[in-house]
């Protein structure tokens, strides 16, 4: 087995140093020009309003991860596999499952987490137009590839991990057509996703379910939103049991 591994790693090796230098991007630097007003642009061409008004969206992460959350309430339900996790994302607190057996002590508190570490990557790639003026940003112009405006964020604080950057190249109408990210978790700096296969939600906004990434393609699926969580999942309240 070692010698298959290592003959793995031979093979592998050139393929990942040929991604990493094919796909690796330098970080630009800052032009004179009004990054807000790209900004605004951008949080207009996924109708700000309408996400103002969806109180509630549920849908699927590219790894299958399932998410409903009460935007009215701040409240999420997080499913993967037999793990079911409610959690209110004011407080961090909340009830865990696996396998319908409630979850207590140090398994509660490490599904809690990691519920909470997902919410905050998963509710981003939805709609990270909401995060444009965030407390902690730093709103760039510079110039794309092609030379058109571009918009670098800088997160220094908020979220999982403050420090990431990134890098959005917009169409004429502001839409986001693809960003390039400079974070701690990807190793490639620069990496560049396309924000594609747009769709409207019934409260009006607009969400992108499709990114490439290299020779990836990832999907979020079955999308949906309402202006109540009443009208999204009608009948008994999926959060009763974080009431006191």
């Amino acid at each position: 087995m070692l010698r298959v591994g290592a003959a793995l790693a031979v093979v592998l090796l050139p393929l990942v140093v040929f991604g990493y230098l094919r796909l690796r991007n330098p970080l630009p630097a800052p032009v004179a020009g009004d990054a807000d007003a790209l900004a605004r642009r951008m949080i207009a061409s996924v109708d700000g309003a309408a996400w103002a008004r969806t109180g509630a969206v549920r849908w699927t992460f590219f790894d299958g991860a399932r998410h409903l959350w009460d935007r009215a309430r701040n409240l999420d339900r997080y499913t993967r596999g037999d793990v079911v996790v409610l959690l209110d994302l004011s407080t961090r607190r909340g009830v865990a499952t696996r396998g319908g057996v409630t979850l207590a002590g140090a398994d509660r508190d490490a599904a809690l987490a990691l519920a909470w570490k997902r919410w905050c990557n998963d509710a981003f790639w939805l709609n990270p137009m909401e995060k444009l003026f965030d407390a902690g940003v730093t709103r760039s112009l510079v110039r794309d590839d092609a030379g058109r405006s571009a918009l670098l964020l800088s997160y220094r604080a908020g979220g999982v991990t403050p420090g990431d950057r990134y890098l959005w190249m917009v169409d004429d109408d502001g839409r986001p057509r693809a960003w390039r990210m400079w974070v701690s978790v990807i190793p490639v700096p620069g990496l560049e996703a396309t924000w594609g296969a747009w769709r409207r939600l019934a409260t009006g906004a607009w969400v992108s379910t499709e990114h490439r990434m290299g020779p990836v393609t990832q999907r979020i699926r079955d999308v949906e939103g309402a202006e109540t969580l009443a009208r999204l999942a009608p009948g008994r309240d999926p959060f009763a049991a974080l009431s006191p």
